[in-house]
């Protein structure tokens, strides 16, 4: 069963980053305001970034590589996809 890794912007310009095994699932439930709270109250909520992984396990090593890196390395990945 596939995972993801994906990126949203917030309202507030602010990125978040998590993962999922269903990303519209998953964006609809941050929508709704039951996601993580750090996205509640943030709307509107974008999906800007996604990246396919094998497993959770994966997914979790993924997810810490992404928030050790800066917004600007952030920013180059979401334009490079």
């Amino acid at each position: 069963m596939a995972w993801y890794v994906y990126i949203l912007r917030c309202g507030d310009g602010t990125l978040y980053t998590g993962i999922t095994d269903d990303v519209p699932r998953r964006l609809a439930t941050h929508r709704a305001g039951k996601g993580a709270k750090y996205t509640r109250g943030r709307g509107p909520l974008e999906l800007v970034w996604q990246e396919e992984v094998p497993d959770k396990s994966a997914a979790l090593r993924r997810e810490y590589q992404l928030k050790q890196l800066s917004r600007s390395e952030k920013e180059q990945l979401i334009r490079e996809a």
